[in-house]
């Protein structure tokens, strides 16, 4: 059967999209290469058209997952009814957030995972960290020199993506409340703290 034009990006990126989406939601270890393709219709020798090997699908899910949280947060940073700085932490270290790690930041979902991953899966992971400690240290006030915004913008991505990782670790929902709040306190008392 011959495909039209397009047809194998098309599958490619529907390939990546949910590998991105079940990685982030039940790691990168427990999906195996039969299980997602099967999700998809696809066999698991199709798998090797797309894909040199699984870590070379990682690299392209963190990627993707890396571009979602990216798009996110400088919506909400740059949202002229309400956005900014606090809007973005507020997001970040929401209960929705909480609730949908498949669709949420890869940080907080996949790090562990990821320092034990293939070099290029982590250098892939490292731009992300990088691309969204930019977009933060950007936001903040220009009266702190580089090295102080680039501090502080690390600083607050790892407090929020730590805060972010616990709060889905415990069953008690109260608790993990309490870690989110604490989380957005310790991120936005960085701000603070900066001036």
């Amino acid at each position: 059967m011959r495909y039209g034009k397009g047809h194998k990006e098309a599958t490619r990126q529907k390939i990546i999209d949910t590998a991105s989406r079940r990685f982030r939601g039940e790691g990168i270890a427990a999906v195996g290469v039969a299980n997602l393709m099967g999700d998809l219709g696809l066999t698991q020798g199709g798998f090797y058209n797309h894909f040199e090997s699984k870590d070379d699908l990682a690299r392209e899910a963190v990627a993707k997952a890396w571009q979602g949280t990216y798009e996110r947060l400088e919506k909400v940073l740059r949202d002229p009814e309400g956005g900014g700085i606090e809007a973005l932490v507020d997001s970040y270290l929401s209960p929705a957030h909480r609730r949908n790690a498949a669709l949420g930041c890869v940080a907080a979902a996949l790090s562990p995972e990821i320092a034990r991953s293939a070099e290029p899966v982590r250098a892939e992971f490292g731009r992300g960290v990088e691309r969204i400690t930019a977009l933060l240290a950007d936001a903040l006030p220009r009266t702190l020199k580089p090295r102080q915004r680039r501090a502080t913008a690390m600083a607050m991505f790892s407090t929020m993506a730590g805060a972010l990782a616990l709060s889905r670790a415990v069953d008690d929902e109260a608790v993990s409340d309490e870690i989110l709040a604490a989380g957005r306190k310790a991120a936005l008392a960085l701000l603070v703290e900066a001036h």
